[in-house]
């Protein structure tokens, strides 16, 4: 009998699995979001991203920090929020809204998530689920062992987790209906219409209609759609008290154009930008589909006008700067780099960008010195595996061992190859003559100890 209950016990597992993991899959998938889904780093997308997180995160008491939100390669209409006060925002997102007012109406409705302190909430919550899964369980095993019946142990479990269900997406419902209601709030408060939340909501009810896709009051962690939309239209009445941002929209179709021309082939980018659209944000998009189609002198040229028009605009000397790099230009590549990091000198991905540039460019003792300078400032203000990688480079290149070895490990350390990190700080700790090096040295060490002990 006991064998019984235990091959029965095993088909609830299976069947418990299928039923919870698509509601936990947004919490266990959110919680270690850096690990599992692909990052997107760029500096204009990111500084046209804070003028409307800031504003929102300040009105909400919310601590707010650049290196906290991220840009997900994802085309779909998402943005969530985990651990730490974390924003992903898709790039989906971004290309599919028609103005930083929409993007701004998601932003409010994350940042009302994390105002309602819903993800701590959500961790307690899961918990909750799984000690009543855990009851359901149980009292499955003692049906099945008092009748010997498997049906009567799958009624249980199912009518326990029917239960624990409803509980749950009714929970998940009221803290969506909060985040909205917040989102308001917060939207009004930065002088900004909540117009943009009710469009943005057509539009994934739109979406969802084309991918035949019914929604349903039931298992859902959402309200419906629809629900929503009437919600705001019942709150939304004018646009007259609200301000628009011009600048800060054109900055939006810019970062749009990239994001698109980027993200898309060439013929999906004519398409969306026609050739004879002379606008600023078309004439980017057309210089990047260029650069893909290795056609660099016409994407050159267009940038030499964009650059004409904005003399100051640090993100088309970049852009430049990225397509000498790619073709071998180093030279080209480090003026323009240089060029845009005396425009934006605290760009942490610009300085990155430049010590590249230079590293490839058969560089004297002084050069390789500004470098690993711009590389170490760099990584104080936004932490990055590529800084260390080419920060091992120029310490190699400046026969300087113990500091190349140390910065591998970083590397190794980051992309979660402990072991070779472990040899190479080592390495790095017999080579060194620093004490300061050394306290570096040991730090990585004791990390690299503390997960090897959380593995056994």
């Amino acid at each position: 009998m006991v064998e019984k209950i235990n091959q029965r016990l095993k088909i609830f597992a299976k069947l418990f699995g299928r039923f919870i993991l698509p509601l936990a899959l947004c919490v266990f998938y959110c919680s270690s979001a850096k690990a599992q889904i692909s990052i997107i780093s760029d500096e204009e997308t990111e500084q046209m991203l804070a003028k409307i997180i800031k504003p929102l995160f300040n009105k909400a008491g919310v601590t707010y920090r650049r290196n906290n939100f991220f840009i997900v390669n994802d085309n779909s209409l998402n943005a969530f929020v985990a651990d730490g006060n974390n924003l992903f925002i898709h790039t989906g997102t971004i290309i599919k809204s028609d103005s930083y007012n929409e993007l701004a109406g998601v932003i409010a409705h994350e940042t009302g998530h994390i105002q309602g302190g819903h993800i701590l909430r959500q961790k307690l919550k899961n918990q909750e689920m799984q000690i009543a899964t855990l009851a359901s369980a149980i009292l499955a095993g003692t049906a099945a062992a008092v009748s010997g019946r498997g049906d009567a142990a799958m009624a249980v479990i199912l009518g326990g987790q029917s239960s624990v269900l409803n509980h749950y997406t009714r929970y998940r419902t009221e803290e969506e209906r909060s985040a909205d209601e917040a989102a308001m709030k917060l939207l009004a408060e930065t002088s900004q219409s909540p117009k943009g939340m009710l469009t943005f909501m057509k539009k994934i009810s739109k979406e969802n209609a084309m991918s035949g896709i019914e929604e349903s009051p039931y298992f859902r962690t959402h309200p419906i759609t629809r629900e929503r939309i009437s919600f705001f239209e019942n709150h939304i009445k004018s646009d007259a008290n609200y301000k628009y941002d011009v600048a800060l929209q054109n900055d939006f179709k810019r970062v749009k154009a990239k994001l698109f021309a980027y993200l898309n082939t060439p013929n999906k980018t004519f398409q969306a930008y026609p050739l004879n659209d002379t606008s600023v944000e078309a004439q980017y998009a057309h210089a990047i589909a260029f650069f893909k189609k290795l056609e660099f002198k016409k994407a050159l040229n267009i940038l030499d006008n964009l650059i004409d028009k904005e003399p100051l605009n640090p993100y088309f000397h970049e852009m430049k700067g990225q397509i000498y790099l790619e073709t071998a230009k180093i030279k080209d590549a480090k003026r323009e780099y240089q060029k845009a990091a005396k425009l934006m000198p605290n760009s942490a991905l610009l300085q990155s960008s430049l010590a590249q540039a230079i590293l490839e460019d058969n560089p004297s003792k002084p050069e390789i010195q500004h470098a690993i300078q711009l590389l170490t400032k760099s990584n104080l203000n936004r932490p990055m595996g590529f800084n260390w990688l080419l920060l091992s480079r120029a310490y190699g290149m400046n026969e300087d061992n113990a500091n190349a070895n140390y910065a591998a490990a970083e590397y190794s350390f980051y992309i979660g190859a402990n072991d070779i990190a472990k040899q190479q700080a080592t390495e790095a700790k017999k080579l060194s003559q620093n004490p300061r090096l050394n306290l570096k040295i040991d730090d990585l060490l004791n990390r690299l100890k503390d997960i090897e002990k959380s593995k056994n």
